[in-house]
């Protein structure tokens, strides 16, 4: 009897591990309040979407280089201030419509119209025609020469969209990309499933799900408990230790693109006082905020850059942790008895180390209301409204500096000599003028503090021990799944 049963008992074993070849649940944060990109800051969008259901004329390699994507190939011409691109051929969208050169002009003209509602609408304030040369080849004219140009193509926001389609890419998205939608139960969980016309390598996966698990806690039970099987940004570094020693995990931790910061509102008094901004990042102990609030997982910063970038500038010393003299300033600047409201959204890293910072900022005799936040309030409140004196929150897009150049941003920094510089930056192809100007740029921050520089984030993440191809590092917000597999 054992000997007929012996097969059976094999076969309902092995099913699970069977059926978890081709499919992964992965955990998220936070839930993106739509799924197109090119309409939203949230980074929980590209965090599904990108290189997984929406794809650009570039893209992001996993190292941070910029590489093909919907162009095969492209050309600086004039000095860098005409780009022509040579896109791939057989490419359809989700629906079945033909990618072509039209759509490209469409997805470029639609991103820099007036009316545009892309997050990241600077990246396409320098075009100034996009034309159909070919079906196969589109001539973007530049207003200068930009070195960045196939750079700024390759952001989650630079995605191409069809006409047809485009107006419901928050709900019912379509892209070129190897999955498409599969469902979307809001509050629980989004479903990708493979795209069987996808133009290139078809990825391993038939079916990715990212489930949503904002509470620290339970991310740890669920991965625990084996409800996802991996959480590529994990919301408990607290508890890596525990999974580093059980042998079904293994802990992934990288870097991000994120520099964490305390943002400033520079339009408002005193904060518009240069003083007493440079009071607010003395009075700010990084480590003790890396510690109590990442469990140890972040690199210091002294301005807006990532200290993984060769063009980095180490400019901790420009704004120690230095009571006595924030004290001093505030004291020459005539501020006493500040109250401050202190807005944090979700993630961790702001609301634990929001708290530390307002018993900092205490210290030196300022006080904050703190406001916890969700997503979609803080987006409208604090990044959309500037209504606010501080927040915290990390800036995740790649080599973003030219955040404090942009007019209207959020913080409301207005220096026309950064803006200078900036714009001296992206309009150079020199790349040892390039290098010079970003270090530039960096020390200009650190002397006239913006923000105080906190942290670069860290890229905690934890996965089933036999899948491979997650991303370690994040040179732009993605859970990029085309290389992702399982191992037996």
């Amino acid at each position: 009897m054992l000997d007929r049963l012996l097969p059976a008992v094999i076969a309902l074993i092995a099913t699970p591990a069977l059926a978890a070849t081709d499919t992964i649940r992965l955990g998220m944060v936070l839930e993106p309040q739509g799924l197109d990109p090119t309409a939203n800051a949230a980074a929980a969008i590209d965090e599904v979407v990108y290189a997984n259901l929406f794809e650009g004329l570039t893209r992001f390699a996993p190292d941070g280089t910029i590489v093909p994507g919907l162009a095969l190939e492209w050309q600086a011409k004039d000095n860098g201030a005409v780009y022509e691109f040579r896109l791939r051929q057989g490419v359809t969208f989700h629906d079945g419509a033909t990618f072509d050169a039209s759509d490209v002009v469409f997805s470029l003209d639609r991103a820099r119209a007036e009316d545009s509602t892309n997050a990241q609408k600077q990246l396409f304030a320098g075009i100034t025609g996009v034309e159909a040369v070919e079906p196969d080849l589109v001539r973007v004219t530049l207003d200068g020469p930009d070195g960045s140009f196939p750079w700024k193509m390759a952001w989650g926001d630079a995605v191409m969209l069809d006409p047809a389609s485009a107006a419901q890419a928050a709900t019912a998205p379509v892209g070129t990309g190897p999955f498409r939608l599969g469902e979307w139960t809001q509050g629980d969980h989004i479903t990708l499933e493979a795209f069987d016309g996808y133009w290139g390598d078809k990825p391993a996966l038939r079916s990715a799900t990212f489930r949503f698990i904002p509470d620290p806690t339970a991310a740890f039970a669920a991965m625990m408990a084996g409800d996802v099987d991996a959480f590529p940004i994990y919301p408990a570094p607290e508890t890596l230790p525990q999974l580093a020693a059980d042998p079904r995990f293994k802990v992934i931790v990288g870097t991000t693109e994120g520099e964490t910061i305390l943002s400033m509102n520079n339009r408002h008094a005193p904060l518009n006082d240069p003083r007493v901004r440079k009071a607010i990042a003395l009075a700010v102990d990084r480590q003790a905020i890396i510690d109590g609030a990442m469990f140890g997982h972040g690199t210091p910063i002294g301005s807006h850059f990532a200290p993984h970038h060769p063009d980095y500038v180490d400019l901790l010393d420009r704004s120690p942790h230095d009571p006595d003299r924030a004290r001093t300033l505030l004291a020459e600047a005539g501020v006493s008895g500040l109250t401050l409201r202190l807005a944090l959204p979700p993630p961790p890293y702001a609301r634990r180390g929001g708290e530390i910072v307002a018993a900092q900022l205490r210290a030196v005799g300022i006080e904050t209301r703190i406001t916890n936040m969700e997503w979609a309030q803080w987006l409208e409140t604090v990044f959309r409204g500037a209504d606010f004196d501080l927040t915290i929150i990390s800036h995740v897009e790649p080599m973003d500096i030219d955040i404090y150049a942009r007019e209207g941003y959020y913080i409301g920094y207005d220096n026309p000599a950064y803006r200078d510089v900036i714009g001296r930056f992206t309009a150079s192809t020199d790349p040892a003028e390039r290098s010079a100007l970003l270090k530039q740029a960096q020390e200009m921050l650190a002397e006239d503090s913006p923000a105080a520089f906190l942290f670069q984030l860290a890229k905690p993440g934890v996965a089933d021990a036999r899948i491979e191809g997650l991303w370690q590092n994040a040179p732009t917000p993605a859970n990029d799944l085309t290389k992702v597999r399982w191992v037996e």
